[in-house]
């Protein structure tokens, strides 16, 4: 098999143990399915799931990976000359208009699903700040390592997880994603307009 062929089999196997989760969770609640449960509706072996989720928290939150290094992969593709405030303004807003879940577009059985679980809360407040670590270190490699980095991350990661919790509370209360998706558009502007003058021209990208 190629490494080609190899990796496409390893993201279909890992789709088919995230869905058959996600059904079982929206079917049952989270903390009545066990982690044997998937593996026998996905029809793989306990192990596999363990393999490619480590923490049944995961399996819920599939998209952590994507969530951890979205910020400080956004500032590590900008182009020159644009700041890393820049950049993940133009990121935030792109994804506010794809409806992405990575910032909390989500069903509302789903939303529903991850806050009546304190495992899935928890796990979600790891996810936030491993990303303002992660972000930390990647302002760090473009400037200087110390403390301005971790503050200038914590001021972003401070404002992402506040977008994000609002979204979340307004798909709990039912709201139309369209409708949520315009209010977290003028949320979000508001947000990096008052972000500007602090890191308006901090980590400015170089030229290659």
């Amino acid at each position: 098999m190629t490494t080609g062929l190899r990796a496409m089999k390893k993201q279909q196997t890992r789709e088919n143990i995230s869905q058959h989760a996600t059904r079982l969770f929206l079917e049952r609640g989270y903390d009545k399915v066990t982690i044997a449960d998937v593996a026998t509706a996905a029809q793989v072996a306990k192990m596999t799931v363990t393999n490619y989720f480590p923490r049944k928290e995961d399996l819920a939150l599939d998209l952590g990976d994507a969530f951890v290094s979205g910020l400080a992969h956004t500032v590590a593709e900008r182009p020159a000359g644009q700041s890393a405030l820049a950049a993940l303004r133009a990121a935030f807003l792109a994804a506010v208009e794809h409806k992405d879940p990575v910032i909390g577009f989500a069903p509302l059985e789903f939303a529903r699903m991850i806050t009546d679980s304190p495992a899935l809360v928890a796990r979600l407040r790891e996810f936030h700040d491993e990303r303002e670590a992660a972000l930390a270190a990647r302002l760090a490699a473009e400037t200087e390592p110390g403390f301005l980095p971790r503050l200038a991350a914590a001021e972003l990661g401070a404002a992402h997880r506040l977008l994000f919790d609002e979204t979340l509370a307004r798909v709990l209360d039912g709201q139309d994603h369209d409708v949520i998706a315009a209010a977290l558009a003028e949320a979000g502007r508001m947000t990096f307009d008052l972000l500007e003058p602090s890191l308006g021209t901090y980590a400015v990208a170089a030229d290659a």
